[in-house]
């Protein structure tokens, strides 16, 4: 990233084929690289999400990182390719058997069962597998998704997809046999921390987009079919605001080609040293145990131990990166020498992950720890920010956004799952009765007066998309 602290101007981009390096000069900068799935070992996400996007963000000191250590798993990925199998199998009325053929989840969640969320349907699958209800395989633990209940022309109609997926990766038609499945890291909610506009809070000129983005959208828990949501909503206004920013003089660049310069000399100097390196250190040894610890101890169930654990050895691995050797030295199409590029970048979007989730000391959404299980929302009602100040800090530094109760139009309150327990915030009750106050007093308002009393956000959207907007129900007169 080419910057100078307060501004963006640009990036020092590679050719994959050729090796050359060029400086690409812009008024604004875009990042929509998707999530960072791809630090832990099993994951649902394509495997170029490796975070590096967001990690070239982190690089520069200036940019902000926020909710890190919001990681969602999805309940049924197909084991052992970790594959996703829609939660429409669950939604059309599949269930989640184990080992004995037995239908658990409604053990668990009584009212929910196999259509609660995410987190919960995770969480609950790892607790069984936990007490010795798993089916053996030589990859590990997993249980059972049966949509054979749904009978083969409602799978061939609607589900069709995954029965494509059964048998090309399983060899298995799921109108006849259990699908094997477990909770694998599928969606990433932290991302690069932008302002609604999607700019950098931090790092003028830097837009992000997507999953790669903390534009709020998800919280601590994406819920199913918002990433659709997410990319629809936020590509169209995203980019209008950058537009927007591109045709302004706020956006004109100012920015000597000696600072261009340097950044190019810097990014070639790293790729030579690479090039030259014969250090002891092997790059697929130290991806691959990155991606045993971010599993094994940054998954589904954290505590303080393991977060402890996890960050002593991913720091160890950072230190280990830095004396990485390469038996092929072309400075062309090299995936070698790409994969010890980038992997620095991912240790230390994994620490941010970590080091995020150690000092979180409570549970919420995505993120549960065994040992502070309760929801804090006195206490920790704020986004986690993360930047690297220097390149050669040992860990990322965390600073925290507070969230102000008093503007929500839903402030927080009782998920509705099994018994109730969070740590309250002092203000929600107040902001509650505030809420039900305006809607009786509004009760025979349309849609728009109640949103505009409770959360107005009109004024936060590019002119062009301002106004009412209409429903399947709604019929707008123009």
């Amino acid at each position: 990233m080419v910057h100078d602290g307060t501004r963006c101007y640009g990036a020092i981009v590679r050719d994959l084929i050729s090796g050359e390096l060029s400086a690409m000069i812009a008024k604004a900068t875009t990042i929509a690289t998707g999530g960072y799935g791809r630090i832990y070992k099993v994951s649902t996400n394509g495997i170029i999400c490796e975070g590096t996007g967001m990690a070239i963000a982190l690089e520069t000191g200036v940019a902000e990182l926020g909710n890190m250590e919001a990681v969602q798993f999805h309940p049924t990925a197909i084991v052992p390719a970790g594959i996703l199998t829609t939660e429409g199998c669950r939604g059309d009325g599949g269930l989640l058997r184990d080992v004995d053929g037995h239908r658990f989840m409604p053990d668990y969640e009584p009212e929910k069962k196999e259509l609660a969320s995410r987190d919960v349907v995770s969480r609950r699958m790892t607790e069984h597998m936990r007490k010795g209800k798993g089916v053996k395989s030589p990859y590990g633990d997993h249980l059972w998704l049966d949509i054979t209940v749904l009978g083969r022309d409602h799978i061939e109609k609607n589900l069709r997809e995954v029965k494509d997926i059964c048998n090309h990766f399983l060899g298995i038609d799921p109108a006849e046999e259990w699908i094997p499945v477990r909770p694998t890291q599928h969606y990433s909610m932290g991302g690069i921390r932008t302002r609604h506009t999607g700019e950098s809070t931090t790092l003028k000129g830097l837009f992000a987009c997507g999953e790669a983005a903390c534009w709020d959208l998800h919280g601590f828990n994406r819920l199913g079919g918002n990433s659709v949501a997410e990319t629809v909503v936020a590509g169209m206004i995203v980019a209008e605001f950058i537009a927007d920013y591109c045709h302004s003089a706020e956006s004109d660049i100012d920015i000597s080609t000696r600072l261009i310069g340097e950044f190019h000399q810097r990014e070639q100097a790293g790729i030579d040293a690479l090039l030259k390196s014969s250090g002891p250190e092997r790059v697929t040894e130290l991806r691959r145990r990155m991606e045993e610890i971010m599993i094994d101890k940054v998954g589904i169930f954290r505590t303080g131990e393991e977060l402890d654990e996890a960050v002593d050895e991913l720091g160890q691995l950072l230190k280990r990166s830095r004396n990485i050797g390469l038996k092929t030295r072309d400075r062309g199409a090299n995936p070698e020498l790409v994969a010890a590029y980038r992997l620095p970048k991912m240790l230390k979007i994994a620490l941010c992950v970590a080091v995020g989730a150690r000092e979180r000391r409570e549970s919420r959404g995505a993120h549960f720890r065994e040992d502070f299980p309760e929801r804090n929302d006195r206490d920790w009602l704020k986004r986690t920010l993360a930047t690297w100040k220097s390149p050669d800090d040992p860990s990322p530094t965390l600073d925290y956004e507070e969230l102000d109760v008093a503007v929500m139009e839903l402030p927080p309150g009782f998920r509705g799952y099994g018994t109730r327990n969070e740590i309250g915030h002092p203000e929600t009750d107040k902001r509650q009765q505030q809420v039900d106050r305006e809607r009786e007093r509004l009760k025979d308002a349309d849609r728009y007066q109640i949103q505009s009393a409770l959360m107005p956000f009109e004024h936060l959207l590019p002119e062009c998309y301002r106004g009412n907007n209409e429903r399947l129900e709604d019929s707008i007169d123009e």
